[in-house]
C-alpha cells in the first residue's frame, strides 16, 4: 500500500520526460488546463470586489474606523499589482504548473484566514497575502490560452478571458452583498475554501505547459524586484490616501511620492541593464502593443470606477443595503455574457479598431446616460445605462486583448501578458482614486452653489427652516431642539443633492476621457497571428 502510494505520488509530482508541445496536447486536456486556469482567474478578481457591498458589515464586524476599512480592498490591490509583472519571471523559473498550484494553494489559505481576522490589521494583512499569491493566477492564464490554442480556437481566448476579466469584477458586489445578507461577512471569505482546493489540486494533476529553470531563481535582480514593488505599492497607496488628505499637500503622500518615484526610475534602470530583470519591458517595442495597453488602461479606469461609483451611490443616496446594491448592479453581468458571443464572432472577421470603436462610444453613452442620475434612481432607472455598459466593456476589452499578444511567442508571451494585465489593474487604482477626488471636489462646490441659492431671492432658506422647525416643536414640544433639527435636515437634504450633482459630473468626465480615447484607435494595427508557439526549451 505505501509502494503504491509512493508510485503515485511520483507520477503526479514529476515532469514527464518528453514535453509535448502545449498546441499539440488532445483538445480534451486543452480544454480542461484551460478551464482549470480560467476558474483560479476568476477567484482572484472576484475577490477584488466581493468585499465591496459589505465593507460596512467588516468595518462593524472587527470595529474598525472609516480609515481603516478602505484598506481591505486597497492592500488587496496593492500587492496584486506587485504580482501581476512578477508572476511571468516566476512562470518561468518555476513553470506555469507549479506557479499556477502554488498560488490557488496560497489564495486558499489565505482566504480561510481573511474568514477568521479577529481585527481590521489582521484583516489587512491577510489580504494583503491573498492579493499578492491570487495576482499570479490573473495574467498567467492568458499566456498559456495563447500557447495551447491556435487558429479559430486562439480568436476565442480574448473573449472568455475578457470575459471572466470583467464579469468577476462586476459579480463582485452581487455575491458579497447576498453572502453577506444570508450568512454573515465572513462567508464572502470561506466561499473560496471549497473551490481554492479544487483548483489547486487539479492544476497540480493536469497543467504541463513548460519545464521549470530553477536555474533563474540564483540571477534574480532584487534590487529590480524590490523597487518595482515600493514603486507599484508607493504609487497604490498615493491614489488611495490622496483624495482624503488633500494628495501632496500631506508631507506622508509628499514623501511616499519622492520614494516611489525614485524606485521608478531604478526600476526602469534594472530593466533596461540587469542580467536577471524580474520584468522585461521589450514588449513595448511593438507600438501596437503600447497603444493597446493604453486602451487597457482607460477601460480598466472604466470598469472599476463605474463598479465603484455605483454602489456607493446606492449606499450613500438612496440608503440601499448590501444586498439590495448587490441585485441593482447584477444586470451589467449579464449582458456582458450576451455581448461576449459577439464580440467573439467580430473578432474573427472585423478589424479590431472597427470593434473597439464601437465599443469606446457605447461604454461612453452608458456613462453619458448615467450623467443624468438623480435622488431617486434606483433598480428601474439604473437597468437601461448598466446594459448598455456591459454589453459595451466587451467590445472594447476583447479586440485590445488581439490587438496586445498577438504575435508573440511563448518567452515573451509572459511578459507582454503580465505588463497588459497590469495596465488594466493600474488603470482601476487610477480610476478610483481620481474618481474619489472628482467626487468630493464636485460635491463641496455643489453643495456652495446650493448655499449661495438659497440665502437669495427672498431669504428662502430661514423660512424654510422656520417652517420646518415649527412642525418638528409640535410635535416634540421644545423650540430650541427644533430649530436645530430643522437645520440638520436641511443640512442632509442640501448634502443628498450637492453629493447627487456631483456623481453627474464624474460621470460627464469619465464619458469625455472614453470619446478621447477614440483618437488613438487609427494607430493600432493589428499584428499578423504567430503559428503555435513552441514548447519552451527549459
Amino acid at each position: 500500500m505505501v509502494g503504491a502510494t509512493a508510485n503515485f505520488g511520483a507520477r503526479f509530482f514529476s515532469e514527464p520526460k518528453a514535453m509535448v508541445a502545449p498546441s499539440d496536447l488532445p483538445n480534451a486536456t486543452k480544454y480542461l488546463i484551460f478551464a482549470v486556469m480560467a476558474f483560479g482567474q476568476f477567484m482572484a478578481l472576484i475577490d477584488i470586489q466581493i468585499v465591496a457591498a459589505s465593507l460596512n458589515d467588516v468595518q462593524a464586524g472587527l470595529s474598525a474606523g472609516p480609515d481603516e476599512i478602505s484598506w481591505v480592498q486597497t492592500g488587496y490591490l496593492m500587492a496584486e499589482l506587485v504580482m501581476i509583472p512578477f508572476s511571468a519571471f516566476l512562470a518561468q523559473a518555476l513553470s506555469t504548473r507549479w506557479l499556477f498550484t502554488l498560488s490557488a494553494a496560497l489564495f486558499t489559505v489565505s482566504s480561510a484566514l481573511c474568514g477568521a481576522s479577529w481585527d481590521i490589521q489582521s484583516m489587512v494583512a491577510f489580504r494583503i497575502v491573498q492579493g499578492f499569491v491570487g495576482g499570479a493566477m490573473v495574467p498567467t492564464v492568458f499566456a498559456t490560452g495563447y500557447a495551447l490554442f491556435v487558429g479559430k480556437q486562439r480568436a476565442m481566448i480574448p473573449a472568455i478571458l475578457g470575459m471572466v476579466s470583467v464579469l468577476a469584477p462586476t459579480l463582485g458586489p452581487t455575491v458579497g452583498g447576498f453572502l453577506t445578507d444570508a450568512i454573515g461577512w465572513r462567508s464572502i471569505f470561506y466561499i473560496n475554501i471549497i473551490p481554492g482546493i479544487a483548483v489547486t489540486i487539479l492544476a497540480a494533476a493536469v497543467i504541463r505547459v513548460d519545464r521549470p529553470n530553477l536555474s533563474m531563481l540564483k540571477k534574480i535582480d532584487y534590487a529590480h524586484l524590490i523597487s518595482m514593488a515600493v514603486f507599484l505599492g508607493g504609487m497604490e497607496y498615493i491614489l488611495e490616501e490622496g483624495p482624503k488628505n488633500d494628495w501632496f499637500g500631506d508631507p506622508t503622500i509628499l514623501t511616499v511620492a519622492w520614494v516611489s518615484l525614485v524606485a521608478f526610475g531604478l526600476f526602469l534602470e534594472r530593466s533596461l541593464n540587469s542580467k536577471g530583470p524580474v520584468v522585461k519591458l521589450s514588449p513595448f517595442r511593438k507600438p501596437t502593443f503600447a497603444f493597446a495597453c493604453i486602451f487597457n488602461l482607460v477601460i480598466g479606469f472604466g470598469i472599476y470606477s463605474s463598479t465603484y461609483l455605483v454602489p456607493v451611490f446606492l449606499g450613500r443616496v438612496r440608503g440601499y443595503d448590501s444586498l439590495q446594491i448587490g441585485t441593482t448592479v447584477f444586470v451589467v453581468g449579464i449582458t456582458q455574457v450576451l455581448s461576449t458571443i459577439i464580440a467573439a464572432r467580430l473578432s474573427q472577421s472585423t478589424d479590431p479598431r472597427r470593434v473597439i470603436t464601437v465599443g469606446l462610444l457605447l461604454f461612453a453613452g452608458s456613462l453619458w446616460l448615467s450623467s443624468y442620475v438623480t435622488t431617486e434612481w434606483g433598480f428601474a432607472a439604473w437597468l437601461a445605462p448598466q446594459m448598455l455598459r456591459g454589453f459595451a466593456v466587451m467590445l472594447c476589452i476583447v479586440p485590445s486583448v488581439g490587438l496586445a499578444l498577438g504575435g508573440f511567442e511563448m518567452a515573451e508571451l509572459r511578459y507582454a501578458s503580465a505588463l497588459f494585465n497590469l495596465m488594466r489593474n493600474l488603470g482601476g487604482a487610477i480610476g478610483i482614486a481620481v474618481v474619489n477626488t472628482w467626487l468630493l471636489d464636485n460635491t463641496r462646490i455643489q453643495a456652495a452653489r446650493m448655499g449661495e441659492a438659497l440665502g437669495e431671492e427672498g431669504r428662502r432658506a430661514p423660512d424654510f427652516v422656520a417652517a420646518l422647525a415649527r412642525q418638528i416643536g409640535q410635535a416634540a414640544g421644545d423650540s430650541n431642539q427644533a430649530v436645530l433639527a430643522a437645520k440638520g435636515q436641511l443640512a442632509r437634504l442640501v448634502g443628498r443633492y450637492a453629493l447627487t450633482s456631483a456623481f453627474d459630473e464624474v460621470f460627464r468626465l469619465m464619458a469625455w476621457l472614453f470619446i478621447a480615447a477614440l483618437v488613438m484607435v487609427p494607430f493600432c494595427r493589428p499584428a499578423p497571428q504567430t503559428g503555435a508557439p513552441p514548447p519552451d526549451a527549459h
